[in-house]
């Protein structure tokens, strides 16, 4: 099964663009937004505008040294180079933390989402089902995973679009609202725009940044890149920008239509806004939608774990085993790994209380800010 630990060269400008999508674009928007929104207000616009602006920095400088420089462990490599041994060793392990956690929020969700179709099975069925079938996935060729990687994002990013194009026609002409356009009166009208102040602003980074974190796998693609010198910087150059206008052309509709301390109270957002175009099976609708997110979301984390390993193994900063691959050019052992830690994972959940998604996404904002520093001072 083994062949010379070198990964294959599989991955289009297609594929790279639509795996940082997938990868940033999924719970952090969905489920995560409506604690955010409640947190700031309608000025939870500003904080995403400011956290967009601060992935896109980031992004350059780590397109810059993934040109220069295209490898698997990416960030933790130039770390090592740059900054010293053990800032590349604990920006490595970092990642793989932040990632792993993600991890567990996107599979136990995939049990919940499913459940809703189908209430009578239990939930570990289909979390084991699920981590089953993105392990095989991560098993095959590169480019299979990313085409894979590719349509489970398109879903994504297609249903966001036509609910911000929806969002809009509710607006400006009342499509659907009896011909009465809702304007955007209710960004202000309800307290003001920084109706928590400044200070709930700044807090609702926190949620912020999480829903921006997974972004930098577009480095970590490098490594299997076919042309990493003119892929890589054109999704540098328009993956950040998109995933911004996304998050805050969403908010921006989803707080004009509803006022801002009724949006997660009455059903989500993305259900009543659908059910306003008269779409009356919005409920399913959503629930596919997510469920390709974490489909999306979930492969995308075992690839980035599985390839930050590989490289680490080769630095001499994790295991040596973890840089085999299949014949396919696969790391096949860190992305058995990565299943393990996932069925160990989901156990955690089930004796975890209800406010782990928050407990979680701190954790994983605190992992996100120590990688995109690393990154500014590799770069620097």
């Amino acid at each position: 099964m083994e062949s010379n630990n070198k990964l294959k060269r599989g991955l289009s400008t297609r594929h790279i663009r639509f795996m940082a999508l997938g990868s940033a674009i999924g719970t952090g928007l969905f489920y995560g937004s409506a604690d955010a929104i409640k947190m700031a207000g309608p000025s939870v616009l500003l904080a995403y505008i400011i956290g967009g602006v601060a992935a896109y920095i980031i992004m350059r400088a780590l397109g810059e040294m993934s040109v220069h420089n295209p490898a698997a462990s990416s960030f933790s490599r130039y770390a090592q180079e740059n900054l010293g041994p053990l800032a590349g060793y604990i920006t490595g392990w970092t990642y793989c933390f932040e990632i792993l956690i993600v991890a567990i929020a996107d599979v136990t969700a995939f049990g919940i989402y499913m459940g809703v179709w189908f209430p009578a099975v239990p939930h570990w069925i289909w979390v084991l089902s699920v981590v089953l079938i993105i392990c095989a996935i991560n098993l095959m060729s590169v480019k299979v995973f990313g085409e894979l990687e590719f349509w489970f994002s398109f879903f994504k990013v297609a249903t966001i679009i036509i609910m911000i194009v929806a969002g809009i026609g509710i607006i400006v002409w009342g499509i659907g609202n009896g011909g009465q356009p809702t304007g955007i009166h209710n960004l202000w009208s309800n307290g003001g725009f920084f109706s928590n102040g400044w200070l709930g602003m700044i807090m609702s980074l926190q949620m912020v940044m999480f829903a921006y974190g997974g972004i930098e796998i577009i480095g970590i693609t490098a490594g299997e890149a076919k042309d990493p010198e003119k892929s890589i910087p054109r999704a540098i150059n328009s993956v950040p920008m998109r995933i911004l206008v996304f998050y805050v052309g969403t908010l921006f509709v989803i707080m004009s239509i509803y006022p801002w301390n009724q949006v997660g109270t009455n059903g989500s957002p993305f259900v009543l806004t659908f059910q306003h175009m008269g779409i009356t099976f919005a409920a399913s609708i959503l629930n596919f939608v997510v469920l390709t997110a974490s489909l999306s979301a979930i492969n995308s984390d075992v690839f980035g774990v599985g390839r930050m390993l590989h490289g680490m193994a080769e630095q001499g900063s994790a295991p040596k085993v973890f840089a085999k691959t299949s014949r396919r050019g696969i790391p096949w052992v860190t992305v058995l790994v990565m299943t393990i830690a996932l069925l160990f994972a989901v156990y955690l959940n089930y004796i975890m209380p209800e406010n782990v998604f928050l407990v979680i996404a701190s954790l994983a904002t605190f992992a996100t800010v120590w990688v995109w520093i690393m990154i500014l001072l590799s770069q620097i």
